[in-house]
């Protein structure tokens, strides 16, 4: 194969890619969920576009809200997306919004990779992001920075201040002034917003967060763990905002788009117990691990000295709608439409892929194959498309993040195919990518497989099963020059994988 025909297939992989987060950003997002008609906001449940702006195509109307009813509509919003959530929100809006608070992602002043890596997330990230920060200053909301993934003291201070403005509302409502809270979350909102529980520091809850995020924990059970060790997460937000009426509208950054799990589920019942939490602190070994006081905490709540989390029934849930507005799934039906148009045939695997890495890479690189030799699960020229969050256990003491290794080990596969499929190789191309733009703690949202890294790996002497033992996928795709570079998105919905296997004669390059 030409190195102009496997170019072509990586552009028709990042073609593919593009095309799906666009499906999910904010600023489309609430024209799909979304319907202002005079004071009346109508909100659907967001899996078709609004197109007469009461009944949308074929989605199901949620609720319905008369604006003229509220003396106050607030904005509360916090995670990776909430900047242009929070845009797109306040211009269907416009003059009726009273003010509010914004947490996002802070560009981090320590190195210069992690600052790359965060670089745009938070409002200073560029001319663009000023100006958005500008607008949301002339509707009185406030942007705030904070850390992501691991809490700092900025997150904290992000926290108090949710809360303040959660008590201002509670004195409006008090003094009859009815007051509309609409929160908008997005992935990240657990780390940017983050409050200990009483008798907990802000250090024992980022040391159960490391152990959590090191030993290969899903995220489900990193928010069980983190809602149980926070004073604002777990349905405690709701609360907080109580008896005002709260719309809570969420961009899902997790498999299975659980309401109680994305950013810890702050304005819902939580599911999860104490008993939940020692169970997994006790699956991963970590108990022993684990600073005195969250030790000390788990034991507490064990024993019914500290009180659970918030549970459907709860009077605050009453006047709280939450309603999915964005998630994986949305997008690779986008993507899947995308390759349809490039003249692929196409199979959706599914939104939920989860476990290591490492291990679904090879999945991957299976199904490669069967393509090659057999035409099966589909025919050629073929792209397959999934996507979920996988995990990483850390192993070596390299670079690169959960998409990188993916691609490193369908790579790796790649190196040890038979003679038989030398040809097919030259045909195929596989990218792993976040769709927030950031892999890890790198300025890559993934990467790219395909023959011509695999080539450039075996000029330069590389060894992808080397690199694979270090957890070094990313100073090994810099090297071959496999890294897929987005910059930050402004949207987080998990990731995307994307398999394209070409024919070798009889259709198109592409």
């Amino acid at each position: 194969m030409s190195g102009e025909a496997g170019r072509l297939l990586r552009e028709d992989a990042e073609a593919i890619f593009r095309v799906a987060v666009e499906r999910v950003m904010p600023r489309n997002l609430f024209s799909y969920c979304l319907a202002l008609e005079g004071d009346t906001l109508r909100v659907f449940d967001g899996t078709t576009h609004v197109s007469d702006g009461t009944t949308g195509e074929t989605g199901k109307a949620v609720a319905a809200y008369d604006l003229s009813r509220y003396r106050h509509v607030v904005v509360a919003a916090f995670g990776k997306a909430s900047v242009s959530m929070s845009a797109s929100f306040v211009s269907m809006l416009g003059p009726r919004i009273s003010g509010g608070l914004v947490v996002t992602k802070a560009v981090d002043t320590g190195a210069a990779e992690t600052k790359a890596a965060n670089e745009g997330h938070a409002p200073t990230g560029g001319q663009e992001s000023l100006e958005v920060r500008e607008f949301l200053a002339g509707h009185s909301i406030r942007v705030l920075e904070a850390s992501h993934p691991v809490p700092d003291e900025r997150s904290v201070s992000a926290a108090n201040e949710m809360l303040a403005l959660a008590a201002k509302v509670r004195q409006w409502e008090a003094q009859g002034e009815k007051t509309l809270a609409c929160v908008l979350v997005s992935g990240g909102g657990s780390a940017l917003l983050s409050l200990p529980a009483a008798g907990l520091s802000l250090e024992d809850k980022a040391a159960a967060t490391k152990l959590l995020l090191g030993c290969g924990a899903t995220i489900h059970e990193m928010n069980t763990v983190r809602k149980h060790l926070s004073a604002i997460k777990g349905g405690q937000l709701a609360k907080a905002f109580y008896p005002a009426t709260v719309l809570s509208l969420v961009l899902s950054d997790v498999v299975g788009d659980d309401l109680d799990t994305i950013a810890s589920g702050p304005t819902v019942p939580d599911r999860g117990t104490w008993f939940d939490v020692a169970a997994i602190f006790e699956r991963y070994g970590l108990a022993p691990l684990l600073p005195r006081a969250v030790r000390q905490a788990v034991e507490e709540g064990l024993a019914g000295k500290r009180l659970e989390t918030p549970k459907a029934g709860d009077p605050a849930f009453g006047s709280c709608t939450t309603v999915l507005v964005g998630s994986n799934f949305q997008a690779l039906l986008e993507a899947e439409r995308a390759a349809k148009a490039r003249g692929y045939n196409t199979l959706l695997l599914g939104s939920r892929l989860v476990g290591e890495a490492r291990e679904i890479g090879k999945v991957f690189s299976s199904l490669a194959q069967d393509l090659s030799l057999h035409q099966r699960p589909i025919a050629l020229p073929a792209c397959i498309i999934a996507g979920g969050e996988t995990t990483v256990t850390l192993r070596g003491k390299g670079k690169g993040g959960r998409n990188q290794e993916m691609a490193l080990s369908v790579l790796d596969e790649f190196a040890h195919f038979s003679a038989a499929l030398d040809p097919y190789v030259q045909k195929m191309v596989f990218l792993s990518a976040g769709t927030d733009g950031n892999d890890g703690p790198t300025d890559a949202a993934g990467a790219f497989a395909d023959f011509e890294v695999l080539a450039r790996a075996r000029e330069q002497g590389l060894i992808p099963e080397r690199y694979l033992a270090e957890n070094d996928s990313y100073h090994f795709f810099e090297a071959t020059q496999g890294l897929f570079k987005t910059g930050p998105t402004g949207t987080n919905v998990c990731d995307i994988q994307i398999l394209i296997v070409g024919s070798l004669v009889g259709s198109p390059e592409r």
